[in-house]
């Protein structure tokens, strides 16, 4: 009698993403979202990193659930103690190719558990290559929106149509026509961060650029968010790069597929902070509807006088609020911490904490609004919380992603390059009092659309069910 072939094992999907939260929150996400499936994933964290998850987030006890999810580290080019700059995957790539690069083949050529598929980040495209090398597929993750990624790609294109460079006194709200998909969208002003150089030859803007184009030379592209959110931008990056999988938001999308599963439900909040719960104790005693959250991320730094204004800003608009301030929001050389006037204002209507529990606080009955740095995740995470917003980036994508908001969406107002207490005062009185309905309703519909599309026959569901699927088909490297 024939015995039957024994079943193929499970595949193996190496996971590398940026050393930075943003990037590591994500990518986490979807890590665990392919554990529930049954895949083997190895995931490779800075060292730095790594310690600061095992510290904040309880990582080791919330991935014991997972017999074969293991973690890897690698150095990124500092010392343990190093204050890491905002920049410093740009200043280190010399090192990230001389030094990361075979660490991190040496972590992928392992023989004993052949890889089945990489999926890297997709600003990191040296591993397009160490793919190739291995013969191994593989895939990139870009966590920033899927707007921001399309005006990256259209750089060069920009470039030739003369909408770049940005002439140093020329009008910011000139409208940008070259990014095909956004021409009623975009001015110069929400171009990203780095676009507003004279100097074409500009070390980031060419790195962003060459790392955006290489992404074509992956296998697929995934993107951490949904057809019915972006839709014009996601339609033009599929004539570049049609293996595209849309399964965002990702954080609502764990929650949808963690329901369907024995596991006990998670947080995943996949801090590098500290979390202080004291807020939530706060935020009950509230009356609904009465709070503005404000929390700028995890590296915006603010100087004295901007600071400053955020602080009398908020004070005068005499609504209660709930900043967040982190140990080190203030930038080298801007003073020192909160002042005793705003720990007095604080005390009667307001609460700052170091850092806060994100989606549960904007998810609170209290919480009406939020002022935010736009970053992708925090923007994510209030379009599913159904929050309006008020915007003010920092950098890199996140002026695009505060104009999707004001302009595309019509869910919030945009500060970009203001930095004044009267302004500060004037949007959040707009979003909390005048204009509180308008957005609020607009906001809403939002948050409907992307429940919609993360829960069992949306379309970020299926998108996943797709991938999943994919990686299944593939054969492991021998």
């Amino acid at each position: 009698m024939d015995v039957p072939p024994p079943p193929p094992p499970p595949p193996h999907v190496v996971i590398f993403p940026l050393a930075a939260q943003g990037h590591v929150n994500s990518m986490l996400k979807l890590a665990e979202l392919l554990a529930l499936s049954g895949i083997h994933i190895t995931f490779i964290n800075s060292e730095h990193i790594h310690h600061r998850l095992l510290r904040h987030a309880d990582i080791q006890a919330r991935f014991v659930a997972y017999p074969y999810f293991r973690f890897k580290t690698i150095s990124d080019g500092f010392p343990m103690d190093h204050p890491r700059p905002v920049d410093h995957f740009m200043t280190t790539y010399d090192y990230i190719k001389s030094i990361t690069r075979p660490l991190f083949e040496e972590l992928v050529a392992v023989p004993d558990r052949p890889v089945t598929c990489i999926i890297a980040d997709g600003i990191l495209t040296f591993t397009v290559d160490v793919a190739r090398d291995l013969r191994v597929p593989i895939i990139a993750f870009r966590t920033i929106s899927a707007s921001s990624f399309w005006a990256y790609f259209c750089i060069p294109r920009m470039i030739e149509s003369g909408d770049l460079p940005i002439k140093g006194d020329e009008d910011m709200d000139r409208v940008v026509t070259s990014v095909p998909g956004m021409e009623d969208i975009l001015r110069c002003r929400d171009l990203p961060s780095f676009c507003r150089v004279a100097d074409l030859s500009d070390s980031t803007l060419q790195y962003v650029t060459t790392q955006t184009l290489q992404t074509t030379r992956a296998l697929a592209l995934i993107l951490n968010s949904f057809d019915q959110l972006e839709g014009p931008a996601i339609s033009q990056i599929r004539t570049h790069i049609p293996n595209l999988y849309t399964i965002g938001p990702l954080h609502s999308h764990h929650k949808s597929r963690l329901s369907w599963s024995s596991l006990p439900p998670s947080s995943a909040s996949n801090s590098l902070w500290e979390v202080d719960r004291s807020c939530i104790s706060w935020l009950d005693k509230q009356p609904p509807n009465s709070v503005i959250y404000v929390s700028f991320g995890s590296i915006t730094a603010f100087s004295r006088h901007d600071f400053t204004e955020f602080w009398y800003g908020l004070v005068n608009s005499r609504r209660r609020f709930l900043w967040v301030v982190r140990p080190d929001s203030l930038a080298e050389g801007g003073g020192g911490g909160i002042s005793e006037e705003l720990t007095e204002a604080a005390a009667e209507r307001g609460c700052i904490v170091g850092w806060a529990p994100q989606e549960e606080v904007l998810h609170h009955g209290a919480v009406a609004a939020f002022l935010t740095h736009s970053g992708w995740n925090s923007t994510l995470e209030s379009v599913v919380a159904g929050k309006p917003m008020v915007c003010w980036p920092y950098f890199a994508d996140q002026q695009v992603n505060s104009r999707l908001v004001s302009r595309a969406w019509k869910a919030g107002l945009d500060m970009k390059d203001v930095c004044d207490r009267e302004v500060v005062e004037r949007m959040v009185n707009e979003v909390m009092g005048e204009r509180k309905e308008e957005l609020a309703a607009a906001a809403g519909d939002l948050a409907r659309r992307a429940r919609g599309a993360a829960t069992e026959g949306g379309s970020s569901w299926d998108n996943l069910d797709r991938l999943i699927e994919d990686i299944r088909s593939m054969k492991p490297s021998s």
